[in-house]
């Protein structure tokens, strides 16, 4: 078979692995804006209100590594395929929860958390697959490129759609969002059918000798790595927390003052500064070090947030955004606290963290590398237990207090690329 008739019948199959990596954004920055409905709904706390989003991410601490060792067992497609199959049924039964009266609240959270082990999967399976249907090489990393930045188009546009279906924050129900979960659904049992009818090559991994256990404890005798996989725990939080409570906050007719669906908009211009600043980061990584690439954006990110929490929450400004207007969507102005404008550029500096975070990490590791991976990944956890904590502050404290704890984190990240990212254990045997 030629290269090209390959590459022409993993058209299809690549298609369906770009959509789920959107899809790994968009069930997931569903939780956010939709602790806007339980809190209306139920009339719960902020903190309880963003319980799904916690349950979604507390998902990755429990499948992070049991996730790595199915890979192995059987293979990037039929753990790709039992990914969109616990997705569809998680989504299946957040829907679920808006036919279930009193006990809807806790049948979301079921939903969430079943859906966070399909998106723990699916972050295992999504680049290396990626990478091996385009054949390797600059084409594999352009379509894992691609994947990344249809990733961060559909984080921008989760918070509008619900914020859009949503409308009157108070009178929000989970029956509203109800159009997004088909369209998640749809999705999830399309590319279960393409991928379980088309042969995708498995991707080529060496394999190791040693035990995962004696693997994952060489990884952790470095440093380096231990204080990084801290900061990927203290940056998914950080990352996930801002525009969570900002959601919160400009919904809140005591505080923000928007209208739900404006605070969507404005929430969804984080996320697209984020894709954003993806783009610029891509362009420049080859030019500049992850450790300068992570201090800016950390000591950038500190003085944005600080400058929100003082800032007067009624100071109004005018901000560029996507709006809703009676003859559709349009680009426009809208006033928004202050405030707002400075949480929604920390977006520009969220952007690149991961991948620097992960960079000055790994550096060094050698052979536990892999094993580095799968404690990566079940720290991802952070997403949903920091914002849950911010979540208790802004019930006792005020939402701008609550930002006290991105504070912590964004300094945090600033020792790690100052400091904490120095190998200091380069005498231990990496071959």
């Amino acid at each position: 078979m030629t290269t090209s008739s390959q590459q022409k019948n993993y058209a299809l199959p690549i298609i369906m692995m770009i959509l789920l990596f959107g899809m790994i954004s968009f069930v997931t920055n569903l939780a956010a804006p939709m602790g806007i409905v339980l809190k209306n709904q139920f009339q719960v706390s902020n903190f309880l209100g963003i319980m799904g989003n916690m349950a979604n991410f507390i998902a990755y601490a429990v499948m992070g590594i049991p996730g790595g060792i199915l890979l192995t067992k059987i293979g990037y497609k039929k753990t790709a395929l039992l990914a969109i199959a616990i997705g569809f049924i998680g989504v299946g039964i957040q829907y679920l929860s808006g036919h279930s009266g009193d006990a809807g609240f806790y049948v979301y959270l079921i939903g969430a958390f079943v859906a966070g082990f399909s998106m723990c999967l699916l972050n295992t399976v999504v680049n290396p697959m990626l990478n091996t249907l385009g054949g390797g090489g600059n084409k594999g990393n352009q379509l894992i490129q691609v994947g990344g930045s249809f990733n961060s188009i559909m984080a921008t546009l989760t918070p509008i759609l619900v914020g859009v279906l949503i409308g009157e924050a108070t009178k929000a129900q989970i029956t509203d969002v109800f159009p997004v979960m088909y369209i998640a659904m749809a999705v999830f049992a399309l590319a279960f059918v393409v991928l379980w009818a088309v042969k995708i090559p498995e991707p080529n991994e060496e394999k190791s000798n040693e035990k995962l256990g004696d693997l994952m404890a060489g990884a952790l005798k470095f440093r380096h790595f231990v204080l990084g996989a801290i900061a990927i725990f203290v940056y998914v939080g950080l990352e996930v927390g801002t525009p969570g409570i900002l959601n919160l906050f400009l919904s809140d007719p005591n505080a923000g003052g928007i209208d739900t669906t404006t605070a969507g908009f404005v929430v969804g211009t984080y996320w697209f500064l984020m894709l954003i600043g993806r783009l610029v980061g891509a362009s420049i990584g080859g030019k500049v070090s992850s450790k300068i690439m992570l201090t800016v954006a950390s000591a950038s990110g500190l003085v944005l947030v600080l400058c929100g929490i003082f800032s007067s929450t009624s100071s109004l400004v005018s901000m560029p955004v996507l709006q809703q207007t009676t003859t559709g969507i349009s680009f426009g102005l809208t006033q928004v606290p202050i405030t707002a404008v400075f949480f929604v550029l920390v977006g520009l500096c969220t952007s690149i963290m991961w991948g620097g975070i992960f960079n000055l990490a790994v550096e060094g590791l050698g052979k536990y590398l892999a094993a580095a991976s799968g404690i990566f990944m079940v720290l991802v956890c952070g997403g949903g237990i920091l914002p849950a904590i911010q979540g208790y502050i802004a019930d006792v404290a005020g939402y701008l207090p609550s930002y006290w704890v991105v504070v912590a984190c964004l300094a945090y990240l600033l020792f790690y690329a100052l400091v904490g990212s120095k190998n200091v254990n380069k005498d231990i045997p990496v071959d």
